[in-house]
């Protein structure tokens, strides 16, 4: 048997040579002087050999030790060479699938079905945050690691956000699980581990002379054209203050009277179609004769390549002296919803079209989605001549509430 001593005192020759320990270990020593331990033996008659590494890194202690290792599994019927190759196969397999891999598979996956580019965004910023795991193979990952790093987030007070962050984490496990690289998913354990938000509804005014009033004070805004337009023009055409906000001139329809705002910067992505009343053709016609040379019917400030930024209008409506819990932009949608409903002059559902609200029956929407487009236009120009009614201070008279269908 070897001891250190001998080993340290080997020399390397012209051609390789053998050095054997016991048991089927021994060094092979290299012209360049490498020292390689080697274990052989045989397997259903065939002679296999298996490394172990080199001397000094692994020591003749930790050689033997992984021999007797060897040979235990070869008393219990399994081949160790197949068992390490069998090992960095799986250490390979897990290098490949990284939570951060499969994550960016998944991306790459609903970008080429054609999510919106503010959904892919949105889907590499909860990739930054999931940081913490995203080195991990995907199939090693516990419940109480995601768990740690979602409680990070909510412990900076953004619940909302780690509520999310669970929902795309969960998203990402599924599509491991799909395709074959975890066989669960830790987000699903989570349900219920962290706090849900309150939900804040967006500030409006509902009351009729209180809206004359704001409408007033629009009129007299002194700010760019644009934001001037874009807030004369929101509570007209019932859009979400971004589908308002990076609307293009090529949506716009002058001879059909009707603005198609296509699916993917809907909220619910589906295509919307718009209505256009007399007076928000004329607002349209007369912010296109101030055009700025931009797809964008408001462009931003310094560039004619991007719209206006997403808080403009709120700002706008806090110089023209409303508070963020008085009203917002995105009021305006609430403020028709309820003075339409009020109105008793019109389906909900013809209301709930206009507002491009989302329809969780797909049997219903599908049948609705073409239906009430004669009466979603009557509505359009009746709700702009009440809130000219309104703005001038001029009375309202309210209409019948109709039976149900």
């Amino acid at each position: 048997m070897l001891t250190t001593t001998q080993i340290r005192s080997l020399k390397p020759a012209a051609r390789p040579y053998k050095v054997a320990d016991a048991k089927g270990l021994y060094l092979l020593v290299q012209p360049s002087g490498s020292l390689l331990w080697r274990f052989r033996f045989r397997k259903f008659g065939i002679e296999k050999k298996l490394s172990f590494g080199a001397f000094p890194d692994v020591s003749l202690q930790d050689a033997r030790k992984a021999r007797d290792e060897a040979r235990n599994q070869l008393e219990e019927g399994i081949d160790p060479v197949e068992e390490k190759r069998q090992r960095k196969l799986e250490a390979e397999l897990a290098a490949k699938t990284t939570f951060k891999l499969v994550a960016e598979e998944y991306i790459q996956k609903i970008e080429r079905e054609g999510k919106a580019p503010a959904t892919i965004k949105k889907a590499r910023w909860f990739l930054d945050l999931l940081d913490h795991i995203s080195k991990r193979p995907i199939a090693s990952i516990t419940p109480h690691e995601l768990l740690d790093v979602l409680k990070r987030v909510e412990r900076r007070g953004h619940h909302e956000t780690a509520l999310r962050l669970r929902a795309f984490a969960g998203r990402v496990f599924r599509y491991g699980f799909a395709t074959l690289r975890t066989e669960r998913n830790p987000a699903d354990i989570l349900r219920g581990a962290l706090i849900v938000p309150q939900v804040k509804h967006h500030a409006a005014i509902l009351e009729p002379a209180k809206v004359g009033t704001l409408l007033r004070a629009i009129d007299g805004y002194s700010g760019r054209p644009e934001t001037v337009f874009a807030l004369r023009l929101a509570p007209h055409v019932f859009l979400r203050p971004g589908e308002l906000r990076q609307a293009k001139w090529e949506e716009v329809d002058f001879a059909e009277k009707v603005w198609r705002v296509p699916a993917e910067r809907m909220k619910m992505k589906q295509p919307h179609a718009v209505p256009l009343s007399k007076q928000s053709l004329y607002l349209l016609q007369e912010l296109r004769s101030l055009a700025r040379q931009s797809e964008f019917l408001f462009p931003a400030l310094h560039t004619t390549r991007r719209p206006l930024s997403d808080n403009t209008l709120n700002v706008a409506l806090r110089r023209l002296g409303y508070g963020h819990d008085e009203m917002t932009s995105h009021g305006f949608r609430a403020m028709a919803s309820t003075l339409l409903n009020e109105s008793g002059l019109w389906h909900p559902d013809a209301i709930e079209r206009a507002l491009a609200h989302g329809e969780h029956n797909k049997v219903r929407a599908a049948y609705h989605r073409g239906a009430h487009w004669a009466e979603r236009v009557r509505m359009a120009q009746w709700w702009s001549d009440y809130l000219d009614r309104l703005r001038i201070g001029g009375k309202v008279v309210r209409g019948k509430f109709r039976k149900q269908a």
